[in-house]
């Protein structure tokens, strides 16, 4: 029997209604998942009950499990779990990553040579929907085909310039520390802005406002400024999918074509979320191709 589905978006987000996903699922119905993540960027599943083996498992019928540089936000028992929470320990430290504070339009590991493609987020505890915490996602397969003709034409072929370090000024001074190790990991990488799905040949914009600095051959001050105008335009509200959270919600996104941002909330609020990321299959999902940054050619200085 078919999957139940129900668009939350024109073209972006779409529900799965009638599983269980702490059960086995038949082939069929992981075919059926599968094909359905090809197409749409966003897929939200409600009243789920998983652990986090469960969460890990489910995640891994869509690819190979990834653990992100992000070793101090994982969970002891499951390394493949982030834990995304403003929650602390017994000892007043922070339990996972990115606190209460507003995070802006991103894309998940576009900092990596080979971005893992595809991401889960789990909720537990969630502040009431007063307290804010909402989370967007944008589809920048349609912000592409709305791009001003001009604008789609200068942005077609250019290279986006991505580095991590941008993203860590942004963050609290806990999550800034990271390791040598991650460092060495996180070198400036380019990416083109414009990809092709490898089913459909449906193009989409690559990008990411918090980590990308400029663009690859031209000037620091021509290039960021062609970014800021392709985000302006991608990120209008009809692209938009905004999901108010409710416990026991699972999203699946793809970051290959789509960006996401969070509402900031109120610190006193309890917020727990477990995260998955996911290396998808690049015969069926968008892959940035990335390539390491030339420091003598199109770098910001």
């Amino acid at each position: 029997m078919p999957l139940q589905t129900r668009p939350l978006h024109p073209t972006l987000a779409c529900e799965i209604d009638g599983l269980r996903l702490w059960e086995e699922q038949d082939a069929a119905t992981i075919a059926e998942l599968r094909e359905l993540w090809s197409r749409w960027g966003v897929l939200v599943f409600r009243r789920q009950a998983l652990g986090e083996a469960e969460l890990a498992a489910f995640g891994a019928l869509f690819g190979t499990m990834e653990r992100t540089v992000r070793s101090d936000w994982a969970s002891p028992a499951v390394p493949e779990i982030g834990i995304i929470s403003n929650l602390k320990d017994g000892f007043g430290r922070p339990i996972g990553g990115l606190g209460e504070g507003e995070l802006q339009w991103h894309s998940d590991q576009s900092y990596m040579l080979r971005p893992a493609t595809g991401a889960s987020l789990y909720a537990l505890e969630l502040p009431p929907p007063e307290a804010g915490g909402q989370t967007f996602w944008v589809d920048l397969r349609a912000a592409y085909a709305g791009l001003p003709r001009k604008l789609r034409a200068r942005v077609t072929g250019r290279r986006g310039i991505f580095d991590y370090t941008k993203r860590l000024a942004g963050y609290n001074t806990t999550d800034q520390a990271i390791s040598d190790e991650v460092k060495r990991q996180t070198p400036p990488v380019v990416h083109s802005l414009v990809r092709a799905h490898p089913l459909t040949g449906e193009r989409s914009l690559y990008l990411d406002s918090t980590t990308t600095i400029g663009i690859d051959g031209m000037d620091p001050v021509s290039g960021p400024a062609l970014l800021d105008e392709v985000y302006d335009a991608a990120t209008r509200d009809k692209f938009v999918y905004a999901h108010d959270w409710c416990v026991g919600d699972l999203v699946m996104w793809n970051n290959g074509f789509t960006m996401h941002r969070r509402d900031p909330f109120d610190p006193a609020a309890r917020r727990l979320m477990k995260r998955s990321t996911i290396i998808l299959d690049p015969k069926c999902h968008v892959t940035p191709d990335g390539a390491l940054a030339d420091a003598e050619v199109g770098m910001p200085s």
